[in-house]
């Protein structure tokens, strides 16, 4: 297995350079073909996520980096999982004793230092070998809660165990034998899992060009990762079954409830009469999403959704959101808005791909960092402090957004 060759290379930087999806500095324009991995050595050197992705993409393959990098279709709904949060603007207050701020979390018994979870991302060994168990390692020493996905490169007892005793949560993609979906709950909450998020957006497949596109670049023949047969460590041992089951309604809440003692919280919401029927199905929890904008192309930003679901849940359940967050004050928008905590995806396996788990703790560095700066500027001393009095929904997007940040 090899990296891409050197024109590869300078099509892949040549494609970041134009591309809407990353901050564009004028240097980086302007000297597209010069690596920044040639100046930073050390991940405590990297000022922002924007440079994490810069650096990720420089090291992870080609197809890899597509596989990464993908939305849907023409990647609406990614550009606006970002672009989304320009709708907001903070309204801050001053002379507010923030000497000492409260950025701890309990949601549903999992308790952290920061708001700022790592979302599930599967095959994270295609990053690099420190794989999820790097993650998980990484999020233990900075007290952040992660979520393992059903398709993780480890074992879940490793990553687990990588946890040291902090907990950790599992997304479940139900399958279409519902015998392999029991056995992968049951083994899960063996692992010791506290909640299990069941993601439910992707009931028909996804068009993912932007991958297909990268694939087409990579002159690799992987036949470690990729060839019949292969299966993650979950599946192991379980009959061949399709990954999700498109018929699945609502009452596979209680099917689940049934089959396990974990919270039962559901992942990939977007409207509020979900949010509502999720409440009266018996869900434990809520996370908004749209898979990191790889599901289906609404052209809507997570943060645009957040909104009408809270509404809905009205506090009867907590309520979480990921998707497009790569700054603090992202953070602080949602928490605003009303969300309890969020998840990031993509910023953790670029500091993962960039220098494995060193990495993946320099981005939670970075944004705990900017998170504690917007929370003082704003006056607030604790997560329980920040409401929607400190936002204003302009009704807007600003598509400079990604350029300026």
């Amino acid at each position: 297995m090899h990296l891409p060759n050197h024109h590869a290379r300078r099509r892949f930087l040549q494609f970041l350079a134009a591309s809407p999806l990353l901050t564009r500095y004028e240097a980086f324009a302007a000297e597209v073909e010069e690596s920044l991995g040639s100046k930073i050595k050390d991940p405590s050197e990297v000022i922002n996520v924007f440079e994490m992705q810069q650096l990720a993409g420089e090291k992870i393959p080609a197809s890899h980096w597509g596989y990464l990098s993908s939305g849907t279709d023409g990647d609406g709904t990614l550009h606006a999982n970002q672009t989304g949060y320009s709708r907001f603007q903070i309204r801050p207050r001053r002379l507010v004793n923030v000497a000492t701020i409260d950025t701890r979390i309990n949601f549903l018994g999992a308790t952290a230092a920061t708001p700022i979870m790592l979302s599930p991302i599967g095959s994270c060994a295609a990053f690099h070998g420190d794989a999820e168990t790097g993650a998980a390692r990484a999020s233990a020493a900075k007290d952040a809660w992660m979520t393992i996905s059903t398709q993780a490169s480890d074992p879940i007892e490793q990553v687990m165990e990588a946890r040291a005793g902090k907990g950790m949560w599992f997304q479940l993609y139900s399958t279409n034998v519902w015998d392999n979906t029991v056995k992968l709950l049951q083994r899960a909450e063996q692992a010791g899992c506290s909640t299990v998020c069941f993601t439910i957006d992707l009931p028909g497949g996804r068009n993912t060009e932007t991958q297909e596109l990268w694939t087409r670049q990579d002159e690799r023949f992987c036949e470690e990762c990729h060839y019949d047969g292969k299966q993650k460590p979950m599946f192991e041992g379980l009959a061949r079954s399709g990954l999700v089951d498109p018929a699945l309604t609502w009452d596979v809440i209680k099917r689940m409830k049934e089959a396990t003692r974990m919270n039962v919280v559901i992942k990939g919401l977007e409207v509020a009469e979900d949010a509502e029927a999720a409440v009266a199905a018996g869900a434990d929890g809520i996370i908004v999403s749209n898979h990191g904008g790889r599901a289906t192309d609404t052209g809507r930003g997570t943060i645009e959704c957040l909104p009408e679901v809270v509404k809905a849940v009205n506090g009867r359940v907590p309520v979480m959101v990921d998707g497009g967050v790569r700054r603090g004050t992202d953070v602080f928008k949602a928490l605003a808005i009303g969300a309890s905590g969020v998840g990031i995806g993509r910023p953790y396996c670029w500091g993962l791909g960039a220098f494995g788990q060193a990495g993946v703790e320099r981005v939670i560095d970075l944004l705990n960092r900017e998170l504690a700066i917007c929370m003082r500027g704003s006056g607030t001393v604790s997560l329980a402090a920040i409401n929607d009095s400190y936002l204003i929904d302009t009704g807007h997007r600003n598509e400079d957004y990604l350029r300026e940040r």
